[in-house]
Parts: C-alpha cells; structure tokens; sequence
C-alpha cells in the first residue's frame, strides 16, 4: 500500500494524472482517492444514469449567456454570470415559473429513469455502487478545493525525497512506458546506499522549509481578506496555547 501511495505522489510530482501513466495498470489502481476494486459493470452503469437537470435559475444562466457574451464580447464570463444572477433576482415570478416547470418536469423523467435503472440492480449492488457514487462525489469535491486553494495561490505541499528523486530522474529513463520507468526508478531508490539517498532527503528538508515559509505569509493573507477557515487547524490553536503558557508562567 505505502508503495502504491508513492507511486501516485511521484505522478502528482510529474503532473500527470494516474489514468494517463498507468494505463494497463489494472482497475485497482482507478484514482489516488481508491484502491477498491469495483466490476466494470459498476463504471458502465454509472456512466449510463442520467444527469440531473438544470435548476430554474441554471437553465436561465445558460439560456442567456451566450446573449450577454454576443452584447459584451469583452466582458469576462464571473462579470457576466453577475449581471444575468441581477436579472434573474428582478425577473417577475410568472417568468421563474416557466423555468421552475421545465425543471419540475425533467426532474420527474429523471427520476423515472434512475428507478428503472435502479430496478434492474440486486441489493449487493446497489450497495456497491452507491460506494462508487460517494466516492466520485468526494473526488469532485477534492478537485473543487483543490482548484480553489490552488486559484487562491497556496504554496505546494513539500515533496519528499522519493519524489524529489522521481521527478529529477524520470525525463532521464529510456523505457517507453511510464509504468516500466516507475518501477525501474522504484528498485533504483530501494537499491541505493544511504549516503546517496541523504542528497535527496536534504533536498526534501529545504523544500520543507520553503512551504513553512510561504504557508506562512500565504495564511497571513488569507487572514486578511476573511478566509481564515482555509488556515491549518494547529496553526489556529497557536495563539491559544501561547497565551496558556504565559498564565502558567505568571502563575
């Protein structure tokens, strides 16, 4: 399992996604976020259920979206969804009901079509699948933030010496397939002696140091600009612990 774990932060590293350098690994390596095996007939069912349609105010927005785009072309889409959320807000509700309807009556043929879908399915494996469902939910999500804190500039996370030495070695390796440099590389680290590793793990604990750094004055922005949830949880306690620490001194 560790090994499997470094394989997929080497690939982070390389930034290149699983699905695309290990192909042919098998489908009990399908994401960084799992290593449960599900049949393939869970991924074909999944990707038969039908979306779930639009909301009123979604079909609204994609409705005039191209208008807005036509009336603005220099107009950035965030200044344009804003413009088109006022409209929506001052449009008559005799208006949003056309819109509320048309999404009450695709979300009844939604509905009819995942029951049927449904309806074929033993109990085992609606269990399994609706595993499968969390968790490509929770990958959604992790991909959301990710893409969030990465919009917001957050610092990257330190490499370790393993990645550092994948990263700076993989261009290197002759082998055609990134699943036989992979495992090429891998029995090169295990096989290497220790004082050749240390250049590596000295790499790592300046990397370190760098994201301390940069966390640091990153946190301190976020702070200002009211997003002091994004800050680590024992960083938050610090102030705190601090202060108890002077009392028990005063004392």
């Amino acid at each position: 399992m560790s090994l499997l774990r470094g394989v997929w932060g080497a690939l982070r590293v390389l930034g290149r996604s699983g699905a695309e350098l290990c192909t042919g690994c098998g489908s009990r390596l399908c994401s960084p976020f799992s290593f449960v095996y599900f049949p393939k007939w869970f991924s074909s069912t999944l990707s038969s259920y039908p979306k779930k349609p639009m909301t009123s105010y979604l079909r609204f927005s994609k409705e005039q979206l191209p208008v807005f785009r036509a009336q603005n072309p220099d107009v950035k889409n965030k200044e344009l969804i804003r413009q088109i959320a006022e409209v929506w807000r001052g449009l008559p509700e005799s208006k949003k009901k056309i819109y509320e309807d048309a999404y009450k009556a695709d979300w009844k043929i939604y509905k009819e079509e995942i029951n049927r879908i449904q309806e074929q399915l033993t109990p085992s494996q609606l269990l399994s699948l609706e595993k499968e469902i969390i968790q490509r939910r929770l990958k959604r999500k992790a991909l959301i933030k990710k893409r969030e804190l990465t919009s917001l500039g957050k610092p990257k996370k330190t490499r370790s010496a393993y990645n550092i030495f994948i990263a700076e070695k993989f261009p290197e390796t002759t082998e055609s397939s990134s699943k036989e440099k992979l495992k090429i590389l891998n029995e090169k680290w295990k096989n290497m002696p220790a004082f050749q590793k240390q250049v590596y793990y000295q790499l790592s604990k300046d990397d370190k140091i760098r994201y301390e750094n940069e966390m640091k004055s990153w946190e301190e922005r976020m702070i200002e600009v009211g997003r002091s949830d994004l800050i680590r949880q024992n960083k938050k306690l610090q102030p705190k612990a601090a202060t108890e620490k002077l009392n028990r001194k005063e004392d």
